[in-house]
């Protein structure tokens, strides 16, 4: 069987002969490689996502109230009507309404190059947080769903995507706490408010650069990082960098350890634990992980080997010359084939369209409208992809607007941002991207088609709002596709691990406590997982923004990466563009979101053997962590 390297170079070796009779590109492709055309400032400001209040950091005020008004009146019709399907049309709407507003500040507030937007949309996301844990310990609003639950007349008469949505409100309200007195009701919303505020600070922290003086750094390497004044900051790694000296150096200053971030890492861990221990839980990772595929912290790593793992994470990469692969790898190639790849499994195309003035955050964000062949369009994904000043370092997919039905019968349409950190183009030279970038390219993109295709009648359970462990397989077999030589044979033209090492960390820090700091920790699961010593005076955990979205969740990647290999091998190896396997791909998995449990969209009678196969020949990884927790 051909090598994943020397397939690499055939195709690019091939590829040269193509180009030569292509020349030109489709508006996506031509979108993607160019700069993008400059929006006309005399057109009227529509606001951030057409969202005309949002044409200034002032109209997150505004949007809060409209959905806090909205709210209010919502839960008075939950209270004050008989329970029934229109209890949960009521729940999913009011979930709606502070969704539209939390949802695209969260973004926005890691995503704007404006400050001041950024803080406005900070302060959305704190005030809507605070109205849902309110909402979450509300014990009229809880006693209405439960009339329906309790109610099995009412329940029978229920479709099952209802009674599911149903149940997953009462979970909601459970893990906050609903059966606590008002004393410790009002202890957990505390604690609940306290952790915003923690995740706020600990994320932001994260992605903050480290300042050194300039003379600290040899001469001939501080123009690799940003200069200010006598001061050089480092906002990343450098791991691109081929001078290992830059490389050395990056890792040991961005890495430094800040007091301050040490503190709220701390605080953040000593919180979680404590609201899970108020709400009935052992740890927060038992809290975190009831009504996830693994159910327990000790069925998340049961099923794996370290070593199956590490090498799954440390698949073959190609070993060639960027200089040789890259100018086939263009950005707007890339998003040809993805298109190319959608069209002939799902068909489902991208159509570029122009923004509007005040729409997007920064002139370089492209708007992809997908449109389905029969369906017509399923939603909007705006691509934010290149590097910026003041962005985070971080490749991630952030939903703007769930898909729902709406009382109209009209589907409410997806609305998602990718975000990546690519070189922009110049305008002599397009983005090209090496094997890494492609990879996270499609993993992000199979994030967003989970969303756009998605039809469910809730938003509570559209798209990516779905068992975390469960989410990440889209985006996971993307990857497969990705590297799979036959899908990028048809695209790539000239234009002219350390996963198991994070879950571990993760279940660790979120387990129960183990009296000594999170670097020692971290010392010890480096030792036992990831093979490499442990540097001085390093604080790598204050990096791991993951700990906030995917706190004792992290295994999720694990996870979803087996079963994506599942879907793949049983799927898409024997034909990568098989449509029957993609219309079924699309129907028994990415339509459901999270109305179905994820569970029963992987035990279809073709992957039944897999699972099995899963859950029995590998040797549990936690006997691993067991002895870690011996210490």
């Amino acid at each position: 069987m051909m090598l994943a390297c020397q397939r690499f170079v055939s195709v690019v070796r091939n590829s040269r002969t193509l180009s030569r009779h292509v020349t030109t590109w489709s508006p996506v492709g031509a979108a993607f490689n160019a700069q993008q055309r400059k929006v006309d400032l005399f057109q009227k400001n529509v606001g951030l996502f057409g969202v005309p209040a949002l044409s200034t950091p002032a109209g997150f005020e505004v949007a809060q109230q409209r959905a806090l008004r909205e709210t209010e009146q919502l839960v008075e019709i939950a209270c004050n009507n008989p329970p029934g399907a229109l209890t949960v049309e009521t729940f999913d709407q009011l979930s709606d309404s502070l969704c539209k507003v939390a949802d695209l500040a969260d973004f926005v507030k890691v995503g704007h190059p404006d400050p001041a937007f950024r803080d406005a949309a900070e302060k959305a996301c704190i005030n809507i947080g605070t109205v849902v844990e309110r909402l979450n310990t509300n014990v009229e609003l809880c006693r209405s769903l439960k009339n329906l639950l309790d109610n099995k007349e009412v329940l029978d008469s229920l479709d099952p995507d209802t009674r599911r949505v149903a149940e997953l409100f009462m979970f909601d309200f459970e893990i906050s706490g609903i059966h606590l007195d008002e004393s410790k009701r009002g202890k957990a919303v505390s604690l609940n408010v306290n952790l915003l505020d923690l995740n706020n600070e600990f994320l932001n922290g994260t992605h903050l650069p480290n300042r050194i003086e300039k003379t600290a750094l040899p001469e001939h390497i501080r123009h690799c990082f940003s200069i200010d004044g006598n001061s050089i900051q480092i906002g990343g790694l450098h791991a691109d960098s081929p001078d290992e000296l830059v490389r050395e150096a990056a890792y040991k200053i961005f890495l430094f350890p800040n007091s301050s971030l040490l503190l709220c890492l701390d605080d953040l861990l000593t919180c979680r634990n404590e609201l899970a221990k108020l709400v009935g839980y052992e740890s927060f990772a038992h809290r975190a992980l009831n009504g996830t595929m693994a159910k327990t912290p000790g069925k998340v790593l049961m099923p794996w080997d370290h070593s199956y793992f590490s090498s799954a994470v440390r698949a073959e990469r190609y070993k060639i010359d960027p200089s040789l692969y890259s100018p086939y790898f263009s950005l707007g190639a890339c998003m040809e084939g993805l298109n190319m790849l959608f069209s002939q499994l799902l068909g489902v195309s991208f159509r570029n369209e122009q923004p509007m003035a005040g729409e997007v955050w920064s002139e370089e964000v492209r708007k992809l409208a997908v449109v389905h062949e029969t369906e017509g369009l399923l939603g909007y994904i705006y691509c934010d992809f290149f590097r910026r000043p003041d962005k985070p370092h971080q490749d991630c997919h952030f939903t703007i607007q769930g898909g729902r039905l709406k009382k109209d019968g009209e589907y409410q349409h997806p609305v998602v941002v990718l975000m990546l950190s690519l070189p922009p183009p110049t305008r002599s030279t397009p983005t090209l991207l090496n094997p890494g970038m492609m990879e996270n390219l499609f993993h992000e993109m199979g994030h967003a088609m989970h969303s756009m295709l998605g039809r469910t009648r809730y938003q509570h359970v559209t798209g990516t709002r779905c068992s975390t462990d469960f989410a990440e397989v889209p985006s996971i077999l993307m990857e497969f596709f990705a590297t799979d030589y036959r899908v990028v044979n048809q695209f790539a033209r000239h234009y002219q691990t350390g996963q198991v090492f994070y879950a571990a960390l993760d279940q660790v820090y979120h387990g129960k406590p183990q009296n000594r700091s999170t670097t020692d920790i971290l010392k010890k699961i480096q030792e036992k997982f990831y093979g490499l010593p442990y540097v001085p005076n390093t604080a790598w955990q204050l990096r791991f923004s993951h700990l906030i979205g995917y706190g004792a969740k992290y295994y999720s990647y694990l996870m979803s990466r087996a079963i994506a290999s599942m879907v793949w091998r049983q799927c898409f190896q024997k034909d990568p563009f098989n449509r029957d396997m993609g219309e079924r791909y699309r129907r028994e998995m990415l339509a459901h979101g999270g109305s179905k449990e994820p569970m029963l969209m992987v035990q279809g009678k073709e992957l039944t053997l897999s699972l099995f196969f899963l859950a029995t020949t590998f040797l549990p990884f936690f006997r691993v962590l067991a002895l870690f927790f011996s210490y």
